[in-house]
């Protein structure tokens, strides 16, 4: 009896779905677990006359369960908050979220891991919003940061399912800014969700209807939800919809909308609320009181930020519209997710304004959602350099072809009225090429009934738009034509496409782990050129196309598609399938270039088929952008760490070397550009990496530098136990024991490489040569022996008692004890220092004036030949008579410099605030 592709599907199907479920929920089974589990459940649907493809079987299982995701991280205030959700847990019924799950697992196929790290990060993130069903006026903010095309979407689609459950009965999603984007969201939230196809029906339980679709297929109780918007291009929110769901009273059941980020929406939205369930205050103005809002932002750095210059004045509409939303409700809650949250770090916390209320900064929470290890994103594509020692740099994968031979057919810069040559440049016809045979090559491995995308991105202008499209369909129906042998070239076009494979595909297949791909002969795909290619079809995306890219219409048998576009392929709209990239349209902002790079994302079973075809320019700049987003994830990472809360998010973005900016200038009027050195600064580790290995690595190379210290000066200790301190130091030592000194893979802000940098090129221009170390010890302790010096050591509690035991991080507030920074310095020195603390602290309006000097003035006042280098041996908090091996942790106070060139960042308002905390320290505990 012969099987159709359906059955073989559905059979495949429900194999996978048995052989996971054997396996511990845990922890990740090993390659044995896997192919046994394999082999019982072969055998078992055989006996019942089941046929299965045993080695695809395998080879799907031990793709998912290779997949790793961290969990995520993130600082957090619990400033009128009342934690509620473990209580939560069990008197409410998780019913939206437990359908959602099983839709993801069942139907979707993501890899069980992915699937325990979206229910961990979604109760992370619902947990610091406000139990729904608390009485009282409440206001959350918050912000989630993940990467382009990472799964945000789904992320909070499973947020909004347990929301739901938990008591949110109005959810309002802002979807972008263009209809297409809006309708794709809405098209997701009704599989996830809602379970039912918002074109056909408003409620779930209507009579007469029934269209259920994606979660709402699921075995299982009916759930009734409802939305007045539908997944159709005309299907917002506007004055007839609020008119036809009038008869509808909120508060029954849940209400979830996906509307356009545009004020006008929003104030239908806002005047319908509030007509049907608002009441008047003692103002006149009408809130609702009865329903909690929850407001979901996607994309929350475009549009949703106030581009006013003064703070104090009117928003713009879009951001005084959200703000208005959120102040109509007595109970609200904001949640804004973005990969690209350079603009959100720059709104001012302290904004409040009489009509429009408090700005969006995320006062409750900022999170950070590490993508899973499947996922292609920017640091695989252009590679990452890290600076620590625990971690390696990331090699780029070969996937980027360069560009050099478009400038003649479409220059950088043109007008709307430009005309593209005839001839499309070779670069261009070789990844229409690549496409072609990346989309043979699929169905070569089996995947037939899948989407495949191309992105042609090379202008903003539709009418040039509209030309390049002509262009490469006329191109497309020539390599049809050839291979059908109408001209009788099609030996020659197959040798062309042979050549290609040979020279570029098999060479980057190799690259890749054979566990990842699925080798593949040529002879098998050039039988696949030809049905790969009459299946592809061109199209516009833009304002003025009536194109669409309508995936779900051909969801059983695939779409394959050129996409031609510009803005609307540049932020939200996701290309299924996407293997070939064409890209030329350059940016000069961090976040636009960061959302044009739709190549992001998931290719499982085909990432060695991808290519991006850009210019090493645009190259360049990606691998900037890179680096600049990695080091603000970490520093929020750092900050999470040290239990920060949003209040002290004092962040800074590394600017480009390349001419870019981090955002658009409208965006940043709270942002201020700055020069930052170590010059004055006094960085100092806070964060250590508590393993065996880093501290006897730490201990050696404190253990060296002492005996280099005795080799130029003896070391000298005013008390036994007590601070030993070496003068004249060369800077080459100093040097040397920062560079062999391991840190954190958290740890971004103290980073000794760097240092280490910064004094040798100081003493480049005669600066820094001499220094002044110092082995603080309390004379007190026990001591502990440091080459031939016994040295009390210092106590340090940690922030994160008793975590360091098993997230292997000891974590404290501070290293340095205030007045330890006083080393080497004249009384007159000191009182300068002094006098200047207290004048800075009264010009900041501070209620308590300092009587010590701050560490910053301190260092002010250090003359170029006075540097101090601090090193604490501490000795880690332990159970009652244990002694552990000690960390070994540092401080370095530089003087001003004259002469070093600095990095410039641009820095948020929080950042400028910082610099007199260490001035009203109080001495460290155990000193």
């Amino acid at each position: 009896m012969s099987v159709t592709p359906e059955e073989s599907d559905e059979s495949l199907a429900r194999a996978r779905r048995l052989v996971l479920a054997m396996f511990s929920q845990d922890r990740q089974p090993s390659p044995e677990e896997v192919q046994t589990a394999v082999t019982v459940i072969f055998g078992m649907l055989a006996g019942q006359g089941e046929v299965v493809d045993r080695e695809r079987l395998a080879k799907e299982i031990e793709a998912m369960t290779a997949v790793f995701q961290e969990g995520s991280s993130g600082l957090e205030s619990d400033t009128g908050h009342k934690p509620w959700l473990p209580e939560a847990k069990n008197d409410r019924e998780w019913d939206f979220w437990e359908r959602y799950r099983r839709y993801l697992e069942d139907v979707k196929n993501l890899p069980p891991l992915v699937v325990r790290r979206l229910d961990q990060s979604t109760d992370e993130v619902l947990s610091q919003l406000e139990d729904p069903r608390r009485e009282g006026s409440w206001r959350r903010t918050g912000l989630v940061i993940g990467q382009v095309q990472s799964g945000k979407t789904g992320q909070y689609i499973g947020l909004a399912s347990k929301a739901v459950d938990a008591g949110y009965q109005l959810v309002v999603i802002l979807a972008g800014i263009h209809n297409d984007l809006r309708s794709q969201t809405q098209l997701r939230v009704d599989e996830g969700l809602l379970g039912f196809d918002s074109q056909h029906q408003q409620r779930s339980n209507e009579a007469g209807k029934s269209s259920r679709m994606g979660a709402g297929r699921m075995p299982g109780k009916r759930l009734v939800i409802a939305s007045p918007t539908n997944s159709s291009e005309k299907g917002d929110f506007g004055r007839q919809t609020a008119s036809a769901f009038n008869s509808v009273h909120l508060g029954h059941f849940p209400v979830v909308l996906v509307v356009k980020k545009h004020w006008k929406i929003l104030e239908h939205l806002r005047n319908w609320v509030t007509d049907v369930q608002g009441t008047e205050d003692e103002t006149g103005r009408k809130v609702v009181r009865d329903i909690p809002l929850f407001v979901i932002d996607d994309e929350a750095d475009n549009a949703t930020i106030n581009t006013k210059r003064d703070p104090e004045a009117d928003p713009t509409k879009t951001n005084g519209a959200i703000r208005e939303l959120m102040r109509s409700f007595e109970k609200s809650a904001y949640v804004g997710y973005t990969a690209t949250p350079f603009a959100n770090i720059y709104i001012d916390p302290d904004v409040e304004h009489a009509t429009f209320g408090s700005d969006l900064f995320p006062d409750s929470f900022i999170r950070t959602l590490p993508s899973p290890s499947n996922y292609l994103g920017p640091e695989r594509v252009f590679g990452l350099q890290v600076d620590s020692d625990d971690e390696d740099d990331i090699a780029p994968l070969p996937l980027v072809r360069s560009v050099d031979d478009a400038e003649s057919w479409i220059p950088t810069k043109h007008k709307s009225s430009f005309v593209p040559s005839d001839s499309l440049p070779e670069s261009l016809r070789e990844s229409i090429a690549s496409f072609v045979l990346a989309s043979a090559a699929r169905r070569a491995r089996g995947q037939v009934r899948v989407h495949n995308s191309m992105l042609v991105h090379v202008t903003r202008f539709t009418a040039v738009q509209g030309i390049v499209r002509d262009q490469v369909d006329d191109h497309l129906r020539l390599l049809v034509d050839s291979l059908r042998d109408r001209y009788g070239q099609a030996s020659e076009r197959m040798a062309e496409f042979q050549a290609l494979w040979e020279r570029d595909f098999v060479p980057t297949t190799d690259h890749f782990p054979v566990n990842e791909t699925e080798p593949v002969t040529w002879d098998e795909v050039s039988s696949q050129l030809l049905p790969a290619l009459r299946k592809v079809v061109v199209k516009t995306v833009n304002g003025a196309s009536r194109d669409a890219l309508d995936y779900y219409d051909h969801r059983r048998n695939g779409l394959s598609v050129i996409a031609i576009g510009g803005q609307k392929l540049s932020r939200g709209l996701t290309l299924e399938g996407l293997t070939v990239s064409y890209y030329l349209r350059t940016s000069s902002t961090y976040d636009t270039l960061l959302q044009m790079g739709r190549w992001f994302g998931y290719r499982p079973g085909h990432e060695d088929l991808c290519r991006l075809y850009t210019t090493p320019d645009l190259q360049a700049k990606y691998v900037e952008v890179t680096a600049a987003t990695d080091e603000l994830r970490r520093e929020v990472e750092e900050m999470a760490a040290l239990n920060l809360t949003p209040r002290d998010f004092g962040l800074k973005v590394r600017a480009s070397s390349l001419g870019l900016t981090i955002t658009a200038p409208n965006k940043m009027r709270q942002g201020t550009p700055v020069k930052l050195s170590y010059s004055g600064e006094g960085p100092e580790t806070t964060l250590f990496n508590f393993s065996q290995r880093a501290r006897e690595h730490n201990l050696k190379t404190l253990e060296d530098f002492v005996r280099r210290l005795d080799g130029f000066t003896a070391g000298k200790a005013e008390v036994p136990g007590g601070t030993v301190k070496w003068s004249g130091v060369p800077r080459e030592a100093v040097s040397d024991f920062l560079s062999g000194y391991v840190t954190d893979g958290v740890a971004r802000r103290v980073r000794p490489r760097f240092i280490a940098k910064y004094i040798d090129q100081c003493a480049s221009v005669g600066e820094l040569a001499e220094w002044t170390v110092c082995l603080i010890g309390k004379s007190t302790a026990k001591p502990h022996d440091v080459a031939g010096h016994g040295v009390g050591p210092v106590t340090r509690t940690p922030l994160n008692d008793p975590g360091y035991k098993t997230d292997g991080r000891y974590i404290i507030r501070r290293v340095v004890s205030p007045r330890d920074e006083q080393i080497g310095l004249d009384p007159a020195q000191v009182d300068a220092a002094r006098k200047a603390t207290r004048l800075v602290a009264k010009k900041k309006g501070r209620e308590k004036v300092p009587e010590s000097p701050s560490g910053e003035q301190l260092r002010f006042k250090r003359r170029p030949d006075q540097a101090l280098l601090l090193i604490y041996v501490i000795e880690p908090k332990g159970e009652e008579g244990e002694r552990q091996l000690p960390l070994v942790g540092f401080q370095v106070n530089f003087p001003l410099s004259e002469h070093q060139s600095d990095t410039e960042y641009v820095v948020n308002s929080i950042w400028k605030q910082e610099g007199l905390d260490d001035a009203f320290d109080d001495e460290e505990e155990g000193e």
